[in-house]
């Protein structure tokens, strides 16, 4: 016990040392930009202010991220070249392209449905009695770690069989009320994928909620006034008025919640630890990566999901220019 806690605090002084460094190397940076000649003052003082964010960018991102790439070329040592060995493992092993295909389902169906339920609340909760008490109780879930709503929807979907007691899972307890026979809801592939899905939406649907009721807010009313005397009703208002309205608050709520769910782990470890056919990238990375040993084949996954989430990315980006030169 002694010896932990003496490397503990060896390791925190360290840290501390290291910190006090860098904090050092910042202040005589600010100091001799400060005191530089006018004509080139105004380049150091910026050139000092972005150094020390450039230097963690390089360092935390930019240098992870090249190693990585790297790695995915090497065997599970890390220090031999395959080429493209371990892309062909990953395209034809069986079960890696079920994870493939997991990881599209989740992308597909999380962010649809997330959205839908989001603007829907959005649209109705805005006009409904005690609207900061309903808004609260559905942004609730995005106050609980995906560790914690796991825990929560493992113990609605728990299973007992018949003869161990009675059921304590919500779901089967109303299977078993209404006579029917209690499923295996996360061991029942591919059924369970979307069954782990639904607390990623249960999650995420706050989030679009808030956003979106924002934006809805932010629609000109005088638009809104203008569409109803031209005989507009309420779905033509929506659709015609308040949809493009928010256009561009929809592609960022989409696009956040298409890259939250692709890097998604802890909701799948927690509950089937990726059995069962229910793993997705994040997850696979970390038992090839960290379980396995296998440093390449991790590495490699690590890569494509890093591709699959830039595309989004980079339309985000595209949608947010359009907007901002339409203003």
């Amino acid at each position: 016990m002694a010896d932990f806690w003496t490397d503990a605090f060896e390791k925190f002084g360290v840290m501390v040392v290291g910190l006090a460094a860098f904090a050092v190397i910042v202040g005589v940076l600010l100091f001799f930009a400060d005191r530089a000649p006018k004509k080139g003052r105004d380049f150091w003082q910026l050139l000092a202010f972005v150094a020390p964010a450039m230097l963690l960018l390089l360092v935390g991102l930019i240098y992870p991220a090249i190693r990585t790439t790297y790695l995915a070329f090497t065997d599970r040592s890390g220090n031999e070249f395959v080429g493209l060995r371990n892309f062909e493992w990953m395209f034809t092993q069986p079960e890696i392209i079920t994870v493939l295909l997991n990881t599209v389902v989740w992308v597909i169906v999380v962010p649809l449905l997330s959205t839908i339920f989001g603007l829907a609340y959005a649209v109705f909760i805005d006009k409904a009695h005690g609207e900061k008490i309903l808004k609260s109780l559905v942004f609730l879930p995005m106050a609980i770690s995906f560790v914690g709503a796991s825990i929560i929807w493992r113990f609605v979907y728990e299973y007992r069989e018949q003869g161990f007691g009675e059921q304590i899972g919500i779901l089967n307890q109303i299977i078993v009320w209404v006579g029917g026979e209690p499923q295996q809801f996360l061991q029942n592939s591919p059924w369970n994928t979307f069954f782990l899905i639904v607390v990623m939406v249960w999650i995420q649907t706050g989030f679009a909620m808030v956003l979106l009721s924002a934006a809805i807010k932010g629609v000109p009313v005088e638009i809104v006034e203008a569409a109803r005397l031209d005989g507009a009703n309420a779905w033509q208002q929506f659709r015609n008025v308040t949809l493009p309205g928010i256009r561009g608050t929809l592609v960022v709520v989409i696009t956040t919640i298409s890259i939250a769910t692709l890097k998604v782990f802890d909701i799948v470890r927690s509950m089937t630890a990726g059995q069962f056919g229910t793993s997705v990238v994040a997850n696979e990375m970390y038992t090839q990566a960290f379980r396995r040993a296998e440093i390449g084949q991790g590495s490699v996954l690590a890569l494509t999901l890093f591709i699959m989430v830039l595309p989004i990315v980079i339309y985000n980006v595209r949608v947010m220019r359009q907007q901002k030169e339409i203003r």
